[in-house]
C-alpha cells in the first residue's frame, strides 16, 4: 500500500490520526496568518514558535501511526 492511500485510509478509520491531521491543518493555517503579519508582536513571535512546535508533535505522531500501520499490513 503506498504512502498516500495508507493516510486515506487512516484518515478514514483512525479518530486519533483525523485529529492529528485536523489539528496540523488548523496550527499551519493560524500560522501562516501569522507570518503576513509585520511587525510580529512579542507574543505573536512566541505563538510562532509554540505552533511550529505543536505541528511537529502532531506530525510526529502521525508518522508513528503511519509505521505502526505499515507493520500491520506487512
Amino acid at each position: 500500500m503506498d504512502q498516500e492511500t495508507l493516510i486515506e485510509k487512516l484518515t478514514a478509520e483512525n479518530e486519533e490520526f483525523r485529529r492529528l491531521r485536523e489539528e496540523h491543518r488548523h496550527h499551519d493555517d493560524e500560522l501562516e496568518g501569522l507570518k503576513q503579519t509585520s511587525p510580529l508582536s512579542a507574543e505573536q513571535q512566541w505563538r510562532i514558535t509554540e505552533l511550529k512546535k505543536l505541528k511537529l508533535m502532531a506530525k510526529d505522531r502521525m508518522e508513528t501511526i503511519i509505521r505502526q500501520a505499515r507493520a500491520v499490513t506487512a
